[in-house]
């Protein structure tokens, strides 16, 4: 279904409202993509590893 242009007007608006969640989203979109459809064995253990370094990080902020 293609968009009106009073659509495409508010997606303008709010990507430029937005930018940074945009960027958040996106850059969250492409790991969960990467993770589903791409890693590898070795990809998944690294990936582990840091995501076990930023949980501690986290923790103790």
């Amino acid at each position: 279904m293609a968009e009106t242009k009073s659509q495409k007007r508010a997606s303008q608006k709010w990507n430029e409202k937005n930018r940074a969640h945009r960027t958040y989203l996106t850059a969250r979109s492409g790991a969960r993509g990467f993770i589903r459809n791409k890693a590898t064995l070795e990809d998944l253990q690294e990936l582990q590893e840091m995501i076990n370094k930023r949980l501690k990080e986290l923790k103790s902020e």
